[in-house]
C-alpha cells in the first residue's frame, strides 16, 4: 500500500507477525538523485516511531578505522556513507520525523 504523506510515500510492509499486524509502516523520503535508482542510498522514517532508516553504501576500511576512534562499532550496528546531494531529503525526513515524536 503506498500514499503520499509530507512529502513521502508511505510504504506498508506486506510482512506480518503471529498476530495478523502490519509489522511496520514506513515512509519513503527518496534515493540518491545521480544514480539509477537501484541500490543507492535511500532514506526512510519509520511511521510507528518516528525513527530515521538510511541504506548507504558501506564505509572503506580507512573510514570506519577512523570513526572506531571515537568509540567501538557494534556488530548490530554499521558505518554507511550517504552523499552530500541528499541534505535536502534528509532534511525532510528529519522534520517528518520531528513532527511524528514527542521532540517539539
Amino acid at each position: 500500500m503506498r500514499r503520499q504523506a509530507a512529502g513521502a510515500t508511505l510504504v506498508q510492509r506486506c510482512a506480518t507477525d503471529s498476530t495478523s499486524e502490519a509489522i511496520m509502516s514506513l515512509l519513503f523520503f527518496g534515493k540518491d538523485p545521480n544514480t539509477n535508482g537501484d541500490d543507492c542510498p535511500t532514506v526512510w522514517v519509520d511511521d510507528k516511531n518516528a525513527d530515521l532508516l538510511f541504506q548507504g553504501w558501506k564505509a572503506d576500511e580507512e573510514t570506519e578505522a577512523e570513526c572506531l576512534t571515537v568509540g567501538h562499532i557494534p556488530d548490530s550496528e554499521a558505518v554507511i556513507r550517504i552523499p552530500a546531494r541528499m541534505v535536502p531529503l534528509i532534511r525532510k525526513a528529519c522534520d517528518a520525523a520531528e513532527e511524528r515524536s514527542a521532540l517539539r
